[in-house]
């Protein structure tokens, strides 16, 4: 008996009521755009189809590179069930039931595939209890994650999954979405050359955000108005950057920044400052790891790179944002051209794990003080030479611990100022060794 009731309409109108990301999601891995090293004739996922193996995996990348949509032809490609929960919504009890049911599926002959968005926002119990249903082969697991899964997933159950790595969309990928965007609407975006290059900037890699920005300037264009740059962007507004503070945008632009100036790359750590800056960074962060900068990668080579970042946030503090921005600028420069070095930091590593290995070992008496009789009667301070009073204020004893001997960490190099505290070292060496008879 056929359908009492013509769908085609009401159907037809569900299509257009959904949102354009959505209307082109891809119905086949084939047309999956931007990820070909997993997606492509010889990509990573294609090879596992291909060879009837698809074990558990993990999916990471930032938002809207098809994380999801890759999951559900996945499914399709191997004739699973698909099941798709999101941690953020999700509990222990719905879990029981996604698992029930995927044993009860099984018993039948058909696996599941699960799909888990933003899996890292389990905790670790809940993501224990994936553990024995991916080792029993109830279910194949498809975590999403947008964080970094060394951090955030438990070592169990990375040991089980193969992580994939989804790229940001490149400007070409985005392209080719938009250009299905106007093949599915039947007309092309109102938009000049310049404006279509910057929605796809603004876009950011992210192919739902580029068809979500398509759909604004379609509903704001009038007949055959067009817009130049300027009109879109008054139009939708300026999509934040993808970045959050505590997350990995945060930690991928700080290492970024730091390691440009160690580099001695004053332009690249500007572009990695200011991007930091226009992502609504914590301006007294930057500063602090200005400071650290200073003296893990400068130390003594330049003694003023630390006073300078220093008063940059003291500058910040005193005049605010914008102009106290200038102030963390003219130290980020500073601080990448000036000379570097290591050797205060390494050594101070040094130095502790000697303090460590060698514990409590007492310092040699003719340099403890001697308040008592007692303790002057015991050696406290016999011998000690007064520096001042000696030649060239050197005396050359040793400080350190009888049972330990001489040690050295600190080995400046041939660079900045450090050139001549090592002068200065290699000077007294030799006086010591002198004073001493030529026994040290």
């Amino acid at each position: 008996m056929g359908d009492l009731f013509d769908r085609s309409e009401p159907q037809a109108a569900a299509d257009i009521a959904k949102p354009l990301a959505d209307r082109l999601r891809p119905g086949h891995l084939d047309e999956v755009v931007g990820q070909e090293h997993l997606t492509g004739e010889e990509g990573s996922l294609t090879r596992m189809i291909r060879s009837g193996s698809l074990g558990s995996l993990i999916f990471w990348g930032p938002p809207g590179t098809g994380k999801t949509t890759v999951a559900r032809l996945l499914a399709g490609e191997t004739s699973m069930a698909f099941e798709q929960i999101s941690a953020i919504f999700s509990g222990v009890a719905d879990l029981k039931k996604v698992f029930e049911a995927a044993r009860l599926r099984r018993s039948q002959g058909r696996q599941t595939l699960l799909f888990v968005d933003e899996i890292h926002r389990f905790n670790r119990a809940q993501q224990d209890s994936f553990l024995p249903v991916m080792e029993d082969g109830t279910v194949i697991l498809v975590g999403a994650t947008t964080e970094n899964p060394s951090f955030e997933l438990n070592a169990a159950l990375l040991s089980r999954a193969r992580v994939l790595v989804f790229h940001p969309l490149e400007s070409e990928s985005l392209a080719r979405l938009l250009e299905r965007a106007e093949a599915a609407e039947g007309r092309p975006l109102p938009l000049d050359e310049e404006a279509r290059a910057v929605l796809l900037r603004m876009a950011d890699g992210d192919g739902r955000a580029a068809l979500s920005l398509a759909e604004e300037a379609w509903r704001a264009a009038r007949d055959s108005e067009v817009f130049d740059a300027d009109a879109l962007q008054r139009i939708v507004q300026r999509r934040a950057p993808v970045y959050d503070k505590g997350q990995d945008g945060h930690y991928n632009l700080i290492s970024a920044l730091h390691k440009s100036v160690r580099g001695s790359d004053p332009d690249a750590a500007l572009y990695y400052l200011c991007r930091m800056f226009d992502a609504g960074e914590d301006p007294l962060f930057i500063g602090r790891r200005l400071v650290r900068m200073a003296v893990e990668d400068i130390g003594l080579a330049d003694p003023q790179a630390l006073a300078i970042a220093n008063a940059a946030k003291d500058a910040y503090d005193y005049l605010g944002s914008p102009e106290g921005e200038l102030a963390f600028a003219q130290a980020c420069i500073y601080l990448a051209t000036a000379p570097k070095s290591n050797a205060a930091y390494t050594a101070f590593k040094s130095a502790m794990a000697a303090a460590k290995e060698h514990g409590s070992l007492l310092p040699p008496k003719h340099i403890l003080n001697a308040p008592t009789r007692l303790m002057k009667e015991t050696g406290y301070g016999d011998g000690y030479q007064y520096d001042h009073d000696a030649p060239e204020a050197f005396s050359g004893q040793d400080y350190f611990p009888e049972a330990m001997g001489r040690k050295t960490f600190y080995d400046p190099p041939e660079r900045g100022f450090e050139r001549e505290i090592r002068k200065r070292l290699d000077y007294w060496s030799k006086l010591r060794r002198e004073r001493a008879g030529g026994n040290t």
